[in-house]
């Protein structure tokens, strides 16, 4: 959850300027068979206040003790849905950043850092007006349709899970999904807040024609996954190197030039790593941010 709080108190007001739809997913209350729990009141979030007044609590929380067993709860199905109304404006900016929605959720695979959020945001609109569920498998993305399907893989134990994204964010740097809270309980980021995953965009029509495709087993078999900074890409080997030079003379610690092909075109990666975790990745992008170099990307290899 590091970061992730900040990040999706955006979610509302990019939702706002998309509208509003959707129908509320079940409260916990609900998943519990036999359970004597008092009914609580309807909550109704008024998205016309302010977004420091809406929450009903400053910092994001996990449940304590609430008794549900994630581990037995099934996954979403994927099927076909029609694309929202709402959430899928494209392409929308959000903290001086702009972003394109994806027209399908088919052929997306990204590897990167996964957040997740919690009890703040339990119960208050996602970007396309249903629900936030915390018990629900679903997850926020910046790129991918609402609704969609996608399989998170935690790339260091390699358990995954299936989510339905129904929410935009995160926006906090260096973070390519947020995930419910039971999904990050369901792959193993929770208590830590943050992971290395592998998100893969599921399209139901192709499984509806053929069986999925079974789950990444693990991350690399020499053991745990690596994790850089992309601080450029070049064409020409000569920038790539005059970058790679400014950047060891500013104590970043190792930084490697190395070759990629994209769409044909022979590219010079400059990079920052391996890194020790999320938090230094966080904190190195911060120092490139100060120089005026473009925003970092992580890279997890």
């Amino acid at each position: 959850m590091k970061r992730a709080a900040a990040s999706v108190v955006v979610l509302v007001a990019t939702a706002m300027l998309a509208g509003c739809a959707g129908s509320p997913s079940r409260s916990p209350e609900d998943r519990r068979e036999g359970s004597t729990a008092r009914p609580r009141a309807p909550f109704n979030d008024d998205v016309s206040r302010p977004q420091s007044s809406r929450y009903r609590q400053s910092e994001d929380a996990t449940p304590d003790g609430d008794g549900i067993d994630i581990a037995s709860m099934p996954e979403p199905v994927p099927k076909a849905e029609p694309r929202s109304r709402y959430g899928n404006k494209s392409p929308y900016s959000v903290l001086g950043q702009t972003y394109a929605v994806l027209p399908t959720a088919a052929g997306y695979d990204e590897r990167g850092i996964a957040s997740y959020y919690g009890s703040k945001f339990h119960g208050y609109m996602t970007s396309d007006f249903e629900k936030y569920d915390m018990y629900a498998f679903s997850a926020a993305s910046k790129v991918l349709p609402l609704p969609s399907y996608a399989r998170v893989t935690n790339l260091e134990n390699g358990k995954s899970v299936v989510v339905r994204v129904n929410d935009r964010g995160p926006f906090a740097p260096n973070r390519i999904i947020d995930l419910s809270y039971a999904a990050a309980v369901r792959i193993g980021i929770w208590p830590r807040g943050t992971g290395l995953v592998e998100v893969q965009g599921i399209d139901p029509a192709q499984m509806d024609a053929e069986p999925a495709p079974p789950p990444i087993v693990t991350a690399q078999s020499g053991g745990k996954p690596k994790l850089y900074l992309q601080v450029g890409a070049f064409g020409d080997p000569a920038n790539a190197q005059r970058l790679a030079d400014r950047l060891r003379t500013q104590d970043f610690g190792a930084v490697r030039v190395v070759d990629a092909q994209v769409g044909g075109r022979e590219l010079k990666r400059v990079q920052i790593g391996p890194l020790a975790d999320v938090d230094e990745a966080d904190r190195v992008t911060e120092k490139i941010s100060a120089l005026g170099l473009p925003h970092a990307q992580v890279a997890v290899q």
